[in-house]
């Protein structure tokens, strides 16, 4: 009843946002497809199929998939290498580096498949809120710079050894100034029609009529059409994608193949699983439900192994058609269907049609896209939350932008951890009284861990401590293997000087790994029914998800 659902719940707004977000799909594949240095087709075809499969079988409806410029950019050198490879062999093959691309798109949906069978999903949830909203607001300053370049036109050079480059050059006088009007146009509406009505989508609808305006006023703007024949492109007209055969007539299968793609089909599969959860749980939050992130990697995996498998290329989820999707009121599995449906019936059926849609249009939906996506917020609360997190904020954000979204991702997890690991070891704390018996007791009151070492270590006076010694860690808990470490080098050196140490309140867990090496440490570790012990609770929040 769930999954029926999530096709009928929302029909109207679910099929109508589908048709919006792929109309603004097909420039940005198109335009990621110039960048890897394929036919725009190939990353068309990979967006219908990855679109669909996630749609159908994903964690998250409401959930845009499709040819993403995270993962396009990994593969533009191993294509490059790939037709080297390809000329240097006996009966040397043009365009092998297409070859050598589907098998890498195929490797990469098997890497995250396997990282879903062993949920590897739920550690998005480990990336911190400033993480989240630096990647937010990267990701947006990249998406408003990919619009800013489409105010170019795009020449095709051949270079030597058939190396294929383009030139972009800007937009200038009058032609500037109509685009940016009719980019204008398209935001004013979708501004501006949701305070008269909400019954119809204002992005699809701002898109029409500034379509209609170009069409019928004759006006020579730059249009889907004429971009995709400036880079180099014959057009929208493609055909129903059909298993490659020429894969495997072609691609050599073998060690050396493997050892060739698998260092980008392992990044790509570590970038498309990151932008993917990233987004599911910006969508969680938009629509204040939650998705499954074991499930997503699992479909993401699908996809990418079917698209490779009918020559198509990789992707993952969407930030920017996902948030287009949400705003036009997209929530069920049918937006997502309908976009891929939609993307395939315009390139079988009315590409004429659709190459006739001004790119200014499309521009101005993902420049209202952007100014929702990013987090203006987070201007207001840089001086409001600490200053370790301000900076996390800012340096994802500025990562993002300057290399890609796993390196930003990575290095704000890492600050942030560090930071973490730095703060809890100041921490640690230890209340020093005196028994009636004479027996010095150390109260432990924080986390020790291998950040806390040295502090933990320097509370104790072995030579001047008298006879008898407690160690109480009833406030405390030993979390990792330099902690366990830290405990037993303290108590050895008790022992060593003749003295008798007792250890209270320690964990099951701990008393085991204490006396797996030191068995002797039995008769220094009491037991009591208040020592404390730990569950974890993950494992059933993804059986419950």
């Amino acid at each position: 009843m769930k999954l029926f659902n999530n096709f009928v719940g929302n029909p109207k707004n679910d099929i109508l946002a589908g048709i919006t977000v792929s109309l603004a799909m097909i420039p940005e594949v198109v335009a990621f497809a110039f960048v890897a240095g394929i036919d725009p087709l190939v990353a068309l075809s990979g967006a219908f199929i990855l679109g669909l499969i996630t749609a159908l079988f994903g964690g998250r409806p409401g959930l845009i998939s499709g040819a993403a410029g995270a993962v396009a950019v990994i593969f533009v050198d191993l294509i490059i290498k790939g037709h080297e490879k390809g000329m240097m062999m006996e009966n040397p093959i043009e365009n092998m580096g297409l070859y050598y691309l589907f098998g890498a798109v195929i490797l990469m949906g098997l890497i995250q498949i396997l990282a879903g069978v062993f949920k590897i999903g739920k550690f998005v949830r480990l990336i911190p809120h400033p993480v989240m909203m630096g990647f937010v607001n990267g990701l947006a300053i990249v998406i408003f710079l990919a619009q800013v370049e489409m105010f170019s036109h795009k020449s095709l050079v051949i270079g030597a050894d058939d190396v294929k480059k383009y030139i972009s050059t800007y937009m200038q006088g009058a032609e500037l100034w109509i685009m940016m009007g009719l980019v204008a146009l398209t935001m004013a509406i979708i501004w501006g029609l949701p305070k008269l009505t909400k019954k119809i989508p204002a992005a699809l609808t701002a898109i029409l009529v500034t379509t209609g305006i170009v069409v019928f006023s004759g006006m020579d703007v730059s249009t889907v059409g004429s971009y995709i024949i400036e880079g180099g492109g014959t057009g929208l007209k493609g055909e129903l994608p059909t298993p490659n055969m020429e894969l495997w007539q072609y691609l050599p299968i073998g060690y050396d193949t493997f050892m060739f793609i698998l260092p980008y089909a392992f990044l790509a599969a570590a970038v498309g699983l990151i932008e993917s959860l990233m987004t599911m749980n910006l969508v969680d939050e938009l629509t204040e439900t939650r998705g499954s992130g074991n499930r997503e990697c699992v479909a993401q995996g699908a996809g990418n192994i079917v698209s490779g498998l009918f020559g198509g290329t990789g992707g993952c989820g969407m930030i920017g058609q996902t948030v287009i999707n949400i705003n036009a009121g997209g929530r069920g599995r049918l937006s997502g269907v309908m976009m891929s449906v939609t993307l395939l019936v315009f390139l079988l059926f009315t590409d004429k049609l659709i190459e006739q849609v001004p790119i200014a249009a499309l521009i101005g939906v993902m420049f209202m896209m952007v100014i929702e996506t990013f987090a203006w917020s987070s201007f207001r609360i840089l001086r409001k939350i600490p200053l370790s997190d301000a900076f996390v904020l800012v340096t994802v954000s500025v990562v993002t932008v300057v290399f890609d979204l796993a390196i930003a991702v990575f290095v704000g997890v890492i600050i942030s951890a560090l930071v973490f690991a730095w703060e809890s070891a100041k921490r640690i704390r230890a209340r020093k009284s005196i028994k009636t018996d004479g027996t010095k007791v150390y109260e432990i009151w924080g986390p020790l861990f291998f950040g806390s070492v040295t502090d933990f270590n320097n509370k104790f006076d072995p030579k001047n401590d008298p006879d008898k010694i407690e160690i109480d860690f009833i406030e405390a808990r030993v979390q990792d293997h330099s902690g366990i470490e830290a405990l037993r080098g303290v108590a050895n050196k008790y022992l060593d000087l003749g003295k008798e140490i007792k250890l209270t309140h320690l964990s099951p867990e701990c008393k085991q790994l204490l006396m797996r090496n030191n068995p002797e440490f039995d008769t220094i570790i009491e037991s009591s029914i208040e020592d404390p012990r730990y569950h974890i609770a993950t494992d059933l929040l993804d059986a419950e998800a």
